[in-house]
């Protein structure tokens, strides 16, 4: 008589009701050993109560509001490809339409692309055209503000002190602001305290 018990995987053929090579000594052990036949007659009892157990069906909804819930990783190339999908129209005519006017787009930013390439000093002084315009935009609103503010005197002694002097002020006004907001938050958690 073999003392060794069968492990979990020998119950299981049995359970399954296995007819292959090497269960009929199984089989054989279970009929002398007492233990062995008790887990046995144990598992059965297991698999023929989940057997009569009710059989649930998930509700028609069930996917649904698991895909909702479930972040799904898309690359950036997909997501761009199904963004140009979803813009392109479904027709046969329309997608002409659209891809000679996407092309044309092409072809007219590739000329200009080009043209500025091989003439770059343009690019350059138009730049720099842009940025003097834009500074002289905001020194006039700066002139605005100053003068609205402090008068026409703060506004000539800025002109005569150039950027260092703008800078200055600048950083005054924001010290000052700064100055006055903890004054007041002094002043509030003070009147807090006398409460």
């Amino acid at each position: 008589m073999n003392h060794r018990h069968l492990l979990a995987n020998e119950i299981d053929l049995l359970l399954d009701g296995d007819v292959g090579f090497g269960v009929a000594p199984l089989r054989a052990h279970v009929a002398a050993c007492d233990r062995c036949e008790a887990v046995l007659e144990s598992a059965r009892a297991v698999v023929e109560a989940l057997d009569h157990l009710p059989h649930f069906d998930p509700s028609p909804l069930f996917a649904d509001r698991v895909m909702a819930r479930t972040q799904i990783f898309q690359p950036w190339h997909v997501a761009a490809l199904d963004t140009v999908r979803s813009a392109l129209p479904s027709s046969g005519a329309a997608r002409v339409i659209v891809g000679a006017g996407a092309a044309t787009m092409g072809i007219i930013l590739t000329t200009l692309t080009v043209f500025l390439i091989t003439r770059l000093d343009a690019l350059l002084f138009l730049g720099q055209l842009v940025l003097q315009r834009g500074r002289d935009v905001l020194l006039a609103g700066l002139d605005t503000l100053v003068g609205t503010l402090l008068g026409d005197a703060a506004v000539s002694a800025l002109r005569a002190s150039g950027g260092t002097g703008i800078a200055l002020a600048i950083i005054a006004v924001v010290a000052s602001g700064a100055l006055a907001a903890g004054g007041l938050r002094a002043a509030v958690s003070t009147s807090r305290r006398n409460r």
